[in-house]
């Protein structure tokens, strides 16, 4: 009897490691995030469009910086008093679970860029104890950055067709986006169990 247990036990490990190493994440291509699961091969597939934006060290940040690596984006700004504290220790998390990992990138967006210059950046930066090598504070024209929150990241989910850079953009969801620009996961930044979500697709995401 006892070898039949430890025998189901066995095969059960075996069935649940080949499920965690065959998991797969879908891709998106509109707002209202429906998943697709079939590998994109049309060049017309949703991608993050090309940008060009300024980090909290003065230096040029462009879709080329997403090329190659896996990200995870939200939009803040550094005056908030609500969300963007909790959003930043939920970042700050995702940058110590994988600090020494350079596939992995952080990259916050300002949403008053006029009032978040480059030193207030670097400043908020210095006091969040972000590290520069693996999280960019970006800002720039309010209405590329905009156009990009709600057009490209779908950050605002199903709102985020409709707005514009009139309609202040204020959300606690990070996107998660794959080595070639394509979004592959929408979280919740105040839920932890939505936060190791993101942990385990990461992950699953570096095995692609």
């Amino acid at each position: 009897m006892k070898l039949k247990y430890y025998t189901i036990i066995l095969l059960g490990v075996l069935v649940i490691s080949c499920q965690e190493k065959t998991r797969k994440l879908p891709y998106y291509k509109s707002s209202d995030f429906v998943p697709v699961w079939e590998t994109p091969q049309n060049k017309s597939f949703h991608k993050i469009r090309p940008f060009h934006l300024v980090d909290q060290e003065g230096k040029s940040f462009s879709e080329k910086e997403l090329d190659g690596k896996i990200t995870v984006v939200d939009f803040f700004f550094t005056s908030c008093p609500g969300i963007c504290p909790k959003m930043t220790n939920s970042m700050s998390k995702i940058q110590a679970e994988f600090k020494n990992d350079d596939q992995i990138q952080l990259v916050s967006h300002s949403v008053t860029p006029d009032k978040d210059s480059v030193p207030v950046l670097a400043a908020y930066a210095k006091k969040k104890n972000i590290q520069y090598n693996k999280w960019k504070l970006l800002t720039g024209d309010k209405e590329e950055i905009y156009n990009l929150g709600r057009k490209f990241y779908f950050i605002e989910e199903d709102l985020g067709e409709n707005n514009d850079s009139f309609i202040f953009l204020h959300t606690e969801n990070f996107v998660l986006i794959d080595k070639t620009r394509i979004i592959r996961g929408i979280y919740n930044s105040l839920d932890p169990s939505s936060m190791q979500s993101l942990v385990e697709d990461i992950k699953v995401l570096e095995k692609e």
